[in-house]
Order: structure tokens, then C-alpha cells, then sequence
């Protein structure tokens, strides 16, 4: 048995982020292993869902994901846990096309996950019913087996919604979480505030687990969550590289300032040969005996100052993609890597690799779901079997934009199909052994992009060595 539960909303701004990250904290301080997933791109919820469960949160994405290979991926991770949590992303019907394959509702239809539908029940009396209603009959192969009230105005408010609830439907109220200000968490232009820059997140996380878990009955969730019917058993992940193949060291940017990392592809880098040696922009000053570097998503923006100040690592930093270190760089990582990084009327010097200014904007540039073509400018080995002109999926949110680019020692390595990108036109700037762009990418089966990563690393390594030796 796979005990799971879909938790949707009928809407965004539900709150049912704060209430699946209090679930996750509640089950798991009874000592249940919890398993969470995300729907959709997404590095902060799955941050706070993974401080909440001890495990690290997975991400479920039609866009990216095929069908047969979400059911591999859920399977593979649900198959240790007591019980997996999957938060939705925005209402439990929406999603991008109008069929709605790629809803929540399809998540839940796929995976055989009964639903938990969380509601913001503010100022709502009796026109609850028919909202849960309207959900039931839309969709009448979705099974939603319960309701959590959010956002209640009282004793009284939750005693009236209650009521209506039970005489007008058959969907029971597992709990109802009243108003309380300890439940919210900062929001930032990206949504939550990232958990990995709360010093007080532990806290926050058990405090919400607690708050969440006293008002939700938990043993009804649980009795839910064990309905589902079993899924397919599936192989484990490979853990270790294939023992032919040497380990690389690759630097991971991993502190305040960068930590937009999917597990899964930091699995696929360990898994393809990579030890990740973790990296601290901000205080480390000096950048250790690495084959390799990556520098991942962020808000680099927030850390500007300590990031000029820390000069040493700068430096380091800078002489070793000239002097031909393999690296890699996502969105916050390119900004890095620019000349400079302006936002409130301050700029602040960064690494001065790539020939360019970054300005912050107060709207997104880019937002959303990507779609790239390769150039053949690329750096990394092309995957076995891969079509001569390969699309490349993935997702972009960033609201800065590159100023002042000199692009005349540049390549491309992309070509932008949908998307924004750097310039509308084209993304993943190539200088020496460097590829830097505001995609977002994900190891997975259409493009494992980890795995041509280390190989790259593995072969300007062994030809360093080589070099040395002689």
C-alpha cells in the first residue's frame, strides 16, 4: 500500500501551502515517515514541506514529466513513506490547457489519490455548499474525500460553515484552522519566503505543525490517505556511478543567498559521478579543489552586499572559469556571474565573468513554462540516441534582465521557442567552459541534463590531469 492525498484548493492563496507544510510537521512528529511532493516548478514550498517532513520534497510536472515516468517517480519515492503528501498548485482545476490534462484534478486522477480540498472560508456562510458542490459534479471521477476549513473567523464561524457543510454535501470536514497570525509565513516576489533563509524556520515549522495538527483530525486524514489503491512497484533509483567512471568534485552553491535545487537533480549529479562539495557565497573565501561548479536559483539580490564583499571568493571564482573550470549557472547563478547587480537605486559589484550589468525589475521579465531549441554551441556531450535538433523543457522566473551585454566573445546555447529567456531570442550564454542561463532546468528522462554535466566535468578533468602528468 501507498497511502497518499492530493491537498488542492479551490483557488490560489488558499492557504493550502501553510496547511500541508502543518500537516507534514504534525505526521511527522508522531513518528510517521511523510512524503511530500509538489505539483508544478517550484523551489520554495518544497523548501518548507521538506524542513516540515525530514524528506526531501519531489516535484510532479505534466510539462516536463511524461505520465508513465510521474507514476515512476511517485511510486519510487512514496514506496518508503508511512504516507505521501502532494500539495497542488493553484485551484484543483486549473492548469494550462483547456481540457485540463495537466490540472491538479489530473494529478489526483492519475496517481489514484483521493483530495483533500482546503478553503479559504473567509466571510463564507452558506455559500460553501454549493462551491463544494459545483467541485464534486465538474469532475465526478475526482474523489474529493474531505475538507479542511481555513482561515475560520471564530468558534461560531466554524460551527455555522459545519452545519451548512453536513446538510447540503457528503464531504466531511477534517479540520478547520482558525485565523491566527503564527500561521503566516513572509511572502516575496516568488512566494514564500524561502525556508533555507529563516534561521528560526525549524521553529516556525513545528510551530505551525502544532497549530495545524490540534485543529485537524488527523487520524480521519490518515484513514483517507489509506484508501488509495496500490500503485506499480518500480526498480529504485541508481544511487552510485557506474564503477568504471571516476568521481568528480563539483562546487554547489548552497547558503542564504542561492538555493533553488530540485532533489531529483542533485540525485541525478550524484548519481552520474558528482560529489557535491558545498559552497558558502557569502562566508567561504575561498573556493575549494573542485573539478567543477554550480550555482543554482536564489535571491541573490537580498545578499548583494555580503556578495560584493566577500571579494577573495569573487576572485577565485572568476579565475577559475578563465582559467577553464567546467561551471554552470541558473538565473540567480548568471546574476552572479555578471558585472554587477543594481536593485533600489544600489549596485553592487559580483563576479565579472560574463560581460554584462544586471538590473531588478519590480514585474517579472520572464515567467513561466520554457521551451529552448540547442544551438549546437552547447558545451556538454550530446545524450545517446538524442534527435539532431533536441527541445529543451523547463521554466524561468526572474525579474531581472541583462543590461549592457557585450556579445561579441559569446555563444548561444539555446535558441527561446517560448519563453524570454535572455532576449527573447536566446539563452544559456557559453564562454570557455561556462553555460549560464535563466532557464531552469530538471534532470529527467527527456533531458538529463546532470548526467552531460558530469561528463563534461569527468573529461576536462582527466584532460587537466593528463596535462599535469606531462
Amino acid at each position: 500500500m501507498t497511502p497518499r492525498l492530493l491537498i488542492s484548493a479551490a483557488h490560489k492563496s488558499s492557504g493550502k501551502t501553510t496547511v500541508t507544510i502543518g500537516l507534514c510537521a504534525a505526521l511527522s512528529a508522531r513518528g510517521l515517515k511523510v512524503q511530500p511532493f509538489k505539483k508544478g516548478p517550484d523551489y520554495i514550498d518544497p523548501m518548507w514541506l521538506g524542513a516540515a517532513s525530514g524528506r526531501a520534497c519531489r516535484n510532479l510536472d505534466f510539462y516536463l514529466m511524461d505520465r508513465d515516468e510521474i507514476v515512476t517517480a511517485f511510486a519510487r519515492e512514496a514506496a518508503g513513506a508511512d504516507i505521501s503528501l502532494i500539495e497542488g498548485n493553484k485551484g484543483l482545476y486549473d492548469g494550462l490547457d483547456l481540457d485540463g490534462s495537466n490540472s491538479n484534478a489530473a494529478l489526483a486522477s492519475l496517481l489514484h489519490a483521493p483530495v483533500v480540498l482546503v478553503i479559504n472560508a473567509r466571510g463564507m456562510t452558506r455559500g460553501i455548499a454549493p462551491l463544494i458542490l459545483g467541485y464534486q459534479a465538474f469532475d465526478p471521477d475526482i474523489r474529493i474525500a474531505g475538507v479542511i476549513l481555513n482561515n475560520m473567523g471564530g468558534a461560531r464561524h466554524e460551527s455555522k460553515l459545519r452545519a451548512v457543510i453536513e446538510h447540503y454535501t457528503d464531504v466531511p470536514v477534517i479540520g478547520a484552522v482558525h485565523h491566527d497570525p503564527r500561521l503566516e509565513i513572509t511572502e516575496r516576489h516568488l512566494g514564500l519566503m524561502p525556508s533555507n533563509e529563516s534561521e528560526a524556520a525549524t521553529t516556525r515549522v513545528r510551530e505551525i505543525g502544532e497549530l495545524v495538527g490540534a485543529q485537524v483530525d488527523l487520524d480521519r486524514l490518515l484513514a483517507i490517505a489509506a484508501t488509495a489503491p496500490a500503485l506499480p512497484t518500480v526498480a529504485p533509483a541508481p544511487t552510485t556511478v557506474n564503477a568504471v567512471q571516476s568521481t568528480v568534485r563539483i562546487g554547489w552553491a548552497k547558503d542564504k543567498a542561492f538555493g533553488f535545487y530540485y532533489a531529483d537533480d542533485l540525485a541525478a549529479l550524484r548519481a552520474a559521478g558528482a560529489e557535491l562539495v558545498p559552497l558558502d557565497t557569502l562566508h567561504d573565501l575561498r573556493l575549494p579543489e573542485v573539478d567543477g561548479l554550480f550555482i543554482g536559483g536564489g535571491f541573490p539580490e537580498l545578499f548583494m552586499s555580503e556578495l560584493e564583499a566577500n571579494a577573495t571568493l569573487r576572485e577565485d571564482i572568476r579565475n577559475a572559469i578563465e582559467n577553464g573550470m567546467p561551471a554552470y549557472a541558473e538565473c540567480g547563478g548568471l546574476m552572479y556571474l555578471a558585472r554587477s547587480l543594481s536593485w533600489h537605486g544600489q549596485t553592487k559589484r559580483m563576479a565579472g565573468i560574463i560581460p554584462c550589468d544586471v538590473l531588478m525589475h519590480e514585474k517579472p521579465v520572464g515567467r513561466g513554462y520554457i521551451r529552448l531549441r540547442e544551438t549546437g554551441e552547447s558545451l556538454w556531450p550530446r545524450q545517446a540516441n538524442a534527435p539532431a535538433e533536441l527541445e529543451v523543457r523547463g521554466h524561468e522566473f526572474h525579474y531581472s534582465s541583462l543590461e549592457n551585454l557585450d556579445a561579441s566573445g559569446l555563444k548561444f546555447a539555446y535558441e527561446v521557442k517560448r519563453g524570454h529567456g535572455i532576449d527573447g531570442r536566446h539563452d544559456g550564454i557559453v564562454y570557455k567552459n561556462l553555460l549560464a542561463s535563466y532557464a531552469h532546468l530538471r534532470s529527467l528522462d527527456a533531458y538529463n541534463w546532470a548526467e552531460r554535466f558530469v561528463a563534461f566535468v569527468r573529461d576536462k578533468a582527466h584532460k587537466s590531469s593528463d596535462q599535469r602528468a606531462a
